[in-house]
């Protein structure tokens, strides 16, 4: 366990705070004259939390603590997030449903798509697309989280919203061009070495016949020129 794992981690438990904040009602505290409402107070749990996805790649390429679970628990807690925030705004109806669903549809997506990949060999690494797509969401979604006691901010959100809708989708499209790619490319040189395993292997059995033949070939004329050389040799006896 190392910082770069320790800030994934924490990423995680933030979800659950911010589903809280978002869905419950008259949320609100003072601080330093101040009121925090459950809106201003999402958009921080939500802006920290994304902070540390930059914080924990940087820190882990920085000091080469990249780890296996840190690999596999960056891109689950990226999508926990993201999923999280885009339900509870369908929840609270500032959100369509629609939107929603095509987001979290193409994360999940996405991350099949990797792991069929991964289990032919191949690694399909984030495209600049993807990584558009992801600061896209943050800024989107912000939006999104003001407009909910702000209702001004609604249009500008909305727009922000298909802006990642498109990109989401493009993204996508590049992601499942690459796969296509990879894998195709890989089932034509899989064919490709098991259709010379086979014509290696028949040519093999075909030379081994003809040994075969060959060696039966030669025994029976050994035979036949043996029992000739005995018939030219061997004489009755004359009877007198």
């Amino acid at each position: 366990m190392n910082l770069p794992n320790t800030l994934t981690i924490l990423r995680i438990f933030f979800v659950p705070l911010l589903v809280a904040a978002l869905v419950q009602e008259n949320v609100s505290f003072r601080v330093s004259g101040y009121v925090i409402t459950k809106e201003w107070l999402a958009l921080a749990i939500f802006l920290v939390a994304a902070a540390t996805d930059l914080l924990d790649g940087y820190l882990a390429r920085r000091w080469r603590q990249v780890t296996t679970i840190g690999t596999l628990l960056d891109p689950i807690a990226d999508k926990l997030l993201v999923s999280a925030a885009l339900i509870s705004l369908v929840q609270v109806r500032v959100l369509p449903g629609w939107m929603a669903i095509l987001i979290v549809g193409r994360e999940f997506a996405v991350s099949g798509l990797r792991s069929i990949a991964a289990a032919e060999g191949y690694t399909i690494k984030a495209s600049d697309l993807g990584k558009t797509k992801m600061l896209s969401q943050v800024v989107a979604i912000s939006c999104m989280m003001l407009s909910i006691g702000y209702p001004s901010l609604r249009l500008p959100a909305m727009i922000l919203m298909w802006t990642v809708v498109f990109f989401a989708l493009l993204s996508a499209g590049s992601y499942f061009a690459k796969f296509w790619h990879k894998v195709d490319e890989g089932i034509k040189n899989r064919r490709r070495r098991e259709l010379l395993h086979l014509e290696r292997k028949r040519q093999r059995e075909l030379l081994r016949r003809q040994r075969g033949l060959g060696s039966s070939g030669a025994g029976s004329a050994g035979d036949s020129g043996f029992g000739a050389s005995r018939g030219t040799m061997w004489k009755p006896p004359e009877v007198n």
